[in-house]
């Protein structure tokens, strides 16, 4: 791990140093949401990396939850870090490691020991040969910028070849890449471009940065705030953070960006853990520099016991739900014009006031099976759909299922989103980068 008096050092360096004029969230805001996250942590769901990494940023540390969540990710780990996981994912185990001031070069638990940095080296290498030779990643490009910021900020062997993959895809002429991995990929290319002393590799880097920082910041007064959806917000922020040298002499607005993320009440804990990084102005690229010896804040409700309350899911409080009486009418339909035979279907559903997306496609599902069949696998996102009428997606060929209302791109996925009475939602089988 670097020192923390280097790593302090090189950031301040690459952001400007200190700045009178930096963006901080009220106190209450932040307990709140660290309230959030620690409520999130359960005996009974998957560990998610990206909540433990925001934590910490955010200075809650000593949490009964935290600690859980520490030997969770610890254990998950040594189980299967060199298997299933993909490279995005043991990176963001990493970061969440180094944020909590532990080695992932020696991960103990279950009696077993893994060095992940080692196994990330060896899935960074595949993801960039993967890019040079088929110009694409195995995973995504968004897991790539992981992967070169977590062994950037560990001085390992591999960043510096990721980050390179990385500038030359955002600077590609008619590359669609969306905010969120432009986001992070900004992070990975700071740090890297602190390490760098090659100048026609610093050339590339800085270029690439200051392209996508100012196209942030364009959109920013093109949308009053916005960049692009509500769920961008977090790593956008965290990328402005992290590059004002960059984008200078040019200044960021970070009020009126703070106020576009004041406005929405986030729920979903990965959500969360990307915007709260950015509102205590303690972004992704310090995960290796916190002062292990810090007070640390308390949320609003620290009495944490490990059972049964962490047992308890997020949605679960302990009351009975509102019975809904009022229903809702939906129209619904998918379409394939890319790939195999191509289909257009669409079925009215009508389901309760107030329910989500997925329901709707539960209900389609059970008047016409043979049409309306679908499946989904659990994200920290919540459910993914990634199969409809038996076409699945594929990371390999890009495609994915999009959800649209309308003509606009839904901003929550189908666990979250409620449709309103007559709306018109359609999932499109389509092809992009990510």
């Amino acid at each position: 791990m670097l020192g923390v008096a280097f790593t302090i050092g090189v950031l301040l360096a690459l952001t400007g140093g200190t700045d009178a004029r930096r963006c901080v969230a009220p106190e209450a805001l932040v307990s709140r949401m660290l309230g959030q996250l620690e409520g999130s942590v359960s005996v009974t769901e998957p560990p998610n990396p990206s909540v433990l990494l925001a934590m910490n940023l955010a200075g809650g540390r000593d949490s009964d939850a935290n600690k859980l969540l520490l030997r969770q990710i610890e254990e998950e780990a040594v189980k299967k870090a060199q298997g299933k996981m993909t490279s995005g994912q043991v990176a963001l185990y990493v970061l969440a490691l180094l944020s909590s001031c532990q080695k992932p070069q020696q991960v103990q638990a279950l009696g077993q020991s893994i060095d992940l940095v080692r196994v990330l080296q060896q899935k960074t290498d595949e993801e960039v040969a993967s890019l040079e030779t088929d110009g694409v990643p195995i995973t995504s490009l968004f897991s790539v910028s992981l992967d070169a910021l977590a062994l950037c900020l560990v001085q390992a062997g591999g960043y510096e070849s990721a980050a390179v993959a990385l500038a030359r895809q955002v600077l590609k002429p008619g590359n669609q890449i969306s905010v969120d991995t432009r986001a992070m990929v900004v992070q990975a290319l700071v740090c890297t471009y602190g390490h760098v002393d090659l100048q026609s590799v610093r050339d590339l880097l800085w270029k690439a940065v200051s392209t996508v920082t100012n196209d942030f910041l364009n959109e920013q007064e093109r949308r009053k705030g916005q960049i692009g959806n509500i769920y961008s917000m977090g790593v956008a922020l965290q990328a402005l953070e992290t590059s004002s040298k960059f984008y200078a002499p040019r200044e960021w607005d970070c009020a009126q960006a703070f106020n576009v993320v004041y406005n929405h009440d986030y729920h979903l804990p990965m959500a969360i853990a990307q915007v709260l990084p950015a509102l205590v102005d303690k972004p992704y690229l310090q995960a290796a520099s916190l002062d292990c010896t810090a007070h640390t804040r308390t949320s609003p409700d620290q009495d944490f016991s490990l059972s049964p309350s962490l047992e308890t899911s997020q949605d679960h409080k302990g009351t009975a739900a509102p019975t809904l009486t009022a229903t809702i009418e939906v129209h619904y339909s998918i379409i394939n014009k890319l790939q195999g035979a191509h289909f257009n279907h669409s079925i009215q559903v009508e389901v309760p006031a107030g329910s989500t997306l997925l329901r709707v496609l539960k209900v389609a599902e059970e008047k016409e099976p043979d049409t309306f069949s679908f499946k989904t696998e659990q994200s920290s996102w919540g459910p993914m759909v990634v199969s409809i009428h038996g076409l699945a997606a594929n990371p390999r060929d890009r495609t994915f299922w999009e959800f649209l209302s309308g003509k606009d791109a839904l901003e929550e996925g189908v666990g979250t989103y409620k449709p309103h009475d007559m709306e018109h939602i359609t999932a499109n089988f389509t092809k992009g980068i990510w």
